[in-house]
């Protein structure tokens, strides 16, 4: 069982997203990567597992206070979490779930729960988001669940305020995450407009403020990556890196492919065509943000270096037999069915040294920059990069007849690589180049 002194002083260790420290009776404290601690309580009914949130510690301590003040005028007395554990376990105990009693009373407590932010925000997710990307639109609608509906979300539409806005805001702000704060209000003035359009509130509160009356001000900041003059010791550390192979092996392929981290870590073998050295990552799956009806596949030409990676994974996994259709090249250690995480990355990277220097968004600037300096014709490397084109017809002209041009420089990139890592030294682009021609 847990200790207070053990809730206080819990960490989510480096590199995991959550750990879970396990009290009795089936509750948890969750504590994740950011800090927070949540308590939860794993039950079962009609043989289903559930869970259901008990509160934020230390707002809810592992047990009520002992000696709590009495008096007609003093506050009501903390429950515990064990204390919250146990009224549930009773009501489950009656063939009540504790969840949906949780809900139905929520619903009751609100009366006419149609109008309030939450239900208007997800009415206007379910017409918004069918022309976007599956991947961007339930990452918005996940950030909608995580900040905005615990602050707003039960308030009806047509009371919320500026005031009630910002606060929500700053809330996301205080814990460092301002660019996200920004993004949270620009969505919640989507909301909001189609509040007015469809006569649930009078005006839309977000267009009286600006994000710069009230938070901080933009700090420009690029994504971290080292110089030309540290790549022969980066290549040689990720060679000889000591920690988890499949984490080895992703960070091989980022530098030889340089795609962004989120299409690497969230590769399928069905992917890849390794009979024409390919890797075609589908529109759903690309990273880039917009509507999946206005993008195509991205093709990867693979070199053979990156072919050797590939092959490596296979045999790691036990053959060519579990390595096909949708599995996860890259799957989690803990949990196969769901992808490497990009904090598992960038840990690796910090255990090597290169902590807040070096992201997996880095590579594709070492790449860019590399490749122009080569002398690489820039719509061919941007074609690779897999950047917006402005011109339909020249971005299906650019997908199917640079293909050629794309796999020579591709194989070009690698055989650099090889000869950074071996030397110790950059080699100059120019006559990189030319000796890979």
């Amino acid at each position: 069982m847990l200790t207070d002194t053990e809730c206080r002083n819990a960490r989510c260790p480096e590199g995991r997203a959550y750990v879970r420290l396990a009290d009795s009776g089936g509750l948890y404290l969750e504590v994740t990567a950011t800090g927070s601690k949540l308590w939860r309580w794993k039950y079962r009914i009609a043989g289903k597992e559930k869970r259901l949130a008990l509160g934020q510690y230390p707002d809810v301590p592992l047990a009520s206070p002992r000696n709590a003040p009495g008096g007609k005028d003093s506050a009501p007395p903390v429950k515990g979490a064990r204390q919250l554990r146990d009224e549930a376990r009773a009501l489950l105990l009656t063939g009540v779930d504790p969840g949906e009693a949780r809900k139905q009373a929520k619903r009751a407590a609100q009366g006419s729960a149609e109008d309030t932010f939450e239900a208007v925000a997800r009415r206007w997710w379910a017409g918004w988001h069918i022309n976007k990307a599956p991947r961007y639109a339930d990452h918005l609608l996940s950030r909608l669940e995580a900040d905005a509906f615990p602050v707003i979300g039960s308030r009806p539409v047509n009371t919320l305020t500026a005031a009630h806005l910002i606060d929500m805001t700053l809330r996301i702000e205080k814990r460092g995450a301002g660019e996200l704060a920004r993004r949270i209000l620009q969505t919640c003035g989507l909301v909001m407009r189609y509040a007015v359009a469809h006569g649930l509130a009078v005006r839309n509160p977000v267009a009286d403020i600006k994000p710069g009356d009230f938070l901080k001000p933009r700090t420009t900041k690029n994504f971290a990556r080292i110089g030309a003059d540290e790549l022969p010791d980066l290549l040689r550390k990720i060679e000889g890196y000591a920690g988890s192979m499949l984490t080895r092996m992703a960070l091989k392929l980022m530098t030889l492919s340089f795609v962004r981290t989120s299409e690497l870590i969230g590769a399928r073998w069905q992917e890849f065509d390794l009979a024409s050295k390919t890797w075609t990552i589908p529109p759903e799956r690309e990273g880039r943000k917009g509507a999946a009806g206005k993008r195509r596949p991205h093709i990867v030409p693979l070199s053979p270096q990156a072919l050797e990676v590939l092959e490596t994974l296979r045999l790691a996994r036990g053959g060519a037999d579990r390595c096909t259709g949708p599995a996860l090249v890259f799957p989690g250690e803990r949990d196969i069915l769901r992808p490497l995480s990009n904090m598992t990355m960038l840990a690796a990277l910090k255990r090597m040294g290169y902590g807040g220097r070096m992201t997996g968004h880095g590579f594709r600037g070492i790449a860019s920059t590399a490749l122009n300096e080569m002398g690489y014709r820039p719509d061919v490397i941007e074609a690779q990069l897999s950047h917006v084109d402005g011109s339909k017809v020249r971005a299906a002209y650019n997908h199917a007849q640079w293909l050629d041009e794309r796999r020579d420089m591709m194989t070009a990139w690698a055989n650099y690589l090889d000869a950074v890592r071996s030397g110790g030294q950059v080699i100059p682009f120019r006559q990189a180049k030319r000796a890979a021609a």
